[in-house]
């Protein structure tokens, strides 16, 4: 048994093998396979103008309307 490595995507369920690995895996019948997870990242919406509403920035010589 030889042994390959690569990461792949998750697309849906599916684990998407890279392109130069499909040959290879389509003269074999089995694999065996070890899967190590990585979570997903997380992106935070982030919006300065809410940001500054909560948290509003002092600048020397400027004055607040109000």
């Amino acid at each position: 048994m030889s042994n390959v490595e690569f990461q792949a995507k998750v697309e849906n369920g599916i684990i998407v093998v890279p392109e130069e690995f499909k040959q290879e895996l389509a003269e074999v019948s089995t694999v065996r396979i070890v899967l190590f997870k990585q979570p997903k990242k997380q992106t935070i919406q982030f919006d300065i103008m809410d940001e500054l509403a909560q948290k509003p920035v002092s600048v020397t010589g400027i004055r607040s309307i109000k």
